[in-house]
């Protein structure tokens, strides 16, 4: 082989060597490639994207009730102009089933839309309600699929469902996270200082506490102030709840988050 031939073929080497080795670390660039170590990075990106600053949520189960607490974005709070209710992270999804999502607002939205058209198809196919768990179930799925096409990326969301379970007459919170993993909780947290309100509530429901429906919405309340080391005002919270005896979700007023607000820190105005 001619000293040309060998540089050229030296070069071609190089050249797919360069390739080779720009594409090698590039585990991140599909959501389909594992890393070396097992990892799926976009997963975990999306993971991230639910612990940017600036929102924070918790929710309780206690023993007839469940609540959702979520912290309003500082826009949604310091623009005068703004229509706080369109910015809204708390969706009702039935008349019986609330979500809260936490992360890309856009995500959680589109994600409350598609959890009502399948709730909606449900209730047409089985002439009842959707179960909290069997929503929960459809959630994670829906994740999960996400992660096995290029087509597609995580949702950068962990929703949090709240209901009363028709056959057990029990309350039910689950969270669902953008790997397709959900799980049943007694207390929960998602967000940017998610696990500052993890260990409060590890904490406070380490004994199984039996919780009226006034304090768990304390505890969820408190469990976020903790977390954010600031005292809440109404108009920066928004809170979702159902109860046993009337397993309708709503939204508590601002005057009613007041109320709760004025029993965890007495003399104080919020």
């Amino acid at each position: 082989m001619s000293a040309a031939g060998q540089g050229q073929s030296s070069g071609g080497g190089s050249n797919r060597g360069r390739a080779l080795g720009n594409a090698t670390p590039s585990y991140d660039h599909r959501i389909t490639v594992f890393s070396s170590n097992g990892r799926l990075y976009q997963v975990e990106y999306a993971m991230n994207a639910v612990r940017l600053p600036g929102v924070t949520s918790v929710g309780v189960r206690g023993a007839d009730s469940v609540c959702v607490v979520g912290q309003r974005s500082a826009r949604a709070t310091k623009d005068k102009l703004l229509d706080t209710a369109s910015v809204s992270r708390l969706f009702p999804i039935t008349e019986r089933l609330g979500l809260l999502a936490t992360g890309i607002a856009g995500d959680g939205r589109t994600l409350a839309h598609e959890a009502k058209n399948q709730t909606a198809q449900f209730r047409f196919k089985w002439g009842y309600e959707m179960p909290p768990d069997v929503l929960a179930q459809w959630i994670a799925d829906r994740a999960q699929i996400c992660t096995q096409f290029v087509s597609k990326r995580p949702s950068g969301v962990v929703a949090m469902i709240l209901g009363i379970d028709d056959e057990k007459e029990t309350p039910q919170l689950f969270t669902c996270d953008p790997a397709g993993y959900f799980l049943g909780h007694k207390a929960a947290s998602a967000g940017h200082k998610d696990r500052e309100a993890v260990n409060f509530l590890e904490k406070k429901m380490k004994n199984n506490p039996s919780l009226s429906f006034p304090e768990t919405i304390q505890m969820a309340i408190s469990a976020l102030q903790f977390a954010l080391k600031e005292d809440l005002k109404a108009t920066e919270i928004e809170v979702g709840v159902v109860r046993k005896d009337d397993p309708i979700f709503r939204l508590l007023t601002a005057a009613e988050i007041d109320e709760h607000l004025k029993a965890i820190n007495p003399g104080k105005q919020s």
